[in-house]
Parts: structure tokens; C-alpha cells; sequence
């Protein structure tokens, strides 16, 4: 398997370059233009839940004789109602996209920092890295909050950005690594 991949990795190291540069450009512009950003995941979360609320509608209209059909109809519905209204009120779609990523942050910076602390012996060296993550969650949440409501309009599009450029960088890497391999292996 571990050859499989060098292989793959040697033979195709300039697509991964190709695919590093664009997402880590996009991460770029994404924070150059945050309000964008923002505005854009905002409208592309909304016709996901749309879309993905029809095909849930069409899916259980043809099986209503199936036990959870309730269940699967009020969920399907849900997704069109958020969708349609993510779609109708972006402004308002991503104030409250924002509240629930702080919601999240705050939690997860909760729950990383007692596990690091709780965790500690065995967790070795690393539990250090788990108690920054969990104090960076809440630092980002106090961020969000100290900022709000403004901070709306620019925290989905600064964090996609910034998700953009590691992803980006972390595959740029592994093409520079492809390269080393390709020249040890002979591939042109």
C-alpha cells in the first residue's frame, strides 16, 4: 500500500502542485475578501440544504409505507425551510452561521482543554498540542463574540480561507516530496 502511494505520488506530483496553488490562491482571496467569502459559503451552504431537502422530499414520498416516514419527511422539510431561508436572507443566514460555529468553538475549546489536562499522562509530549488547540477554539470564540455581530460578515470567510491555504500547503508539500520521489525513482 505504502508503495502504491509513493508511486501514485511520484508519477502525479505536478497535479498536486495544480491543486495546491489553486486552493491555497483561493485561501488567499478568501481572506483578502472576507465579506465575499462569507457571502459566497453562506449562499452555497443554503443550496445545499435546498437541494439536498428536495432529493430528501422526492426520496420519502416514494416510501411512505416505511416506518420512520414521519421522521424523514419533517427532516427533509427542515432542509428546504433553512436552504430557502439561507437563500432569501444571506445577511441573516450568516449571522447565524457564525453563532453556531462560536457555538462550536466554544465547546470543543471547553472539552479539548479539560481533555488535555485530564488526559495528561497519556497523552504524553502531545498533550500539550490537545490544550492549544482546546485555548485556540476559545480564543477564536472570544474573537467572534467581542466582534459580533460584525464579525459576521468576515469569520466563515477568514476561517475557509485559512483552511484553504493549510490544505493547500500541506498538499504542496506532499508534491515536493512527489518530485524528490520521482527523481529517485527515474519518472521524468
Amino acid at each position: 500500500m505504502h508503495n502504491a502511494l509513493k508511486d501514485a505520488i511520484a508519477r502525479r506530483w505536478k497535479l498536486l502542485v495544480i491543486q495546491g496553488a489553486i486552493l491555497t490562491l483561493l485561501g488567499v482571496l478568501a481572506i483578502a475578501l472576507p465579506g465575499f467569502a462569507t457571502l459566497t459559503i453562506e449562499l452555497f451552504i443554503g443550496w445545499l440544504f435546498l437541494i439536498s431537502g428536495l432529493a430528501g422530499l422526492a426520496a420519502i414520498l416514494a416510501l411512505r409505507d416505511i416506518a420512520a416516514f414521519t421522521w424523514g419527511l419533517v427532516t427533509a422539510a427542515l432542509s428546504v425551510v433553512v436552504g430557502i431561508l439561507l437563500l432569501w436572507h444571506p445577511t441573516a443566514g450568516a449571522v447565524s452561521l457564525t453563532i453556531l460555529l462560536t457555538a462550536f468553538f466554544f465547546s470543543e475549546g471547553i472539552f479539548q482543554t479539560a481533555a488535555a489536562f485530564a488526559y495528561r499522562e497519556v497523552l504524553g509530549g502531545s498533550w500539550g498540542f490537545v490544550l492549544l488547540s482546546g485555548v485556540t477554539d476559545l480564543v477564536l470564540a472570544a474573537i467572534i463574540v467581542f466582534a459580533f455581530p460584525q464579525s459576521a460578515g468576515w469569520t466563515l470567510g477568514i476561517l475557509v480561507g485559512i483552511n484553504l491555504i493549510t490544505s493547500g500547503y500541506g498538499i504542496l508539500t506532499m508534491a515536493f516530496v512527489g518530485r524528490r520521489l520521482a527523481k529517485e525513482l527515474g519518472i521524468a
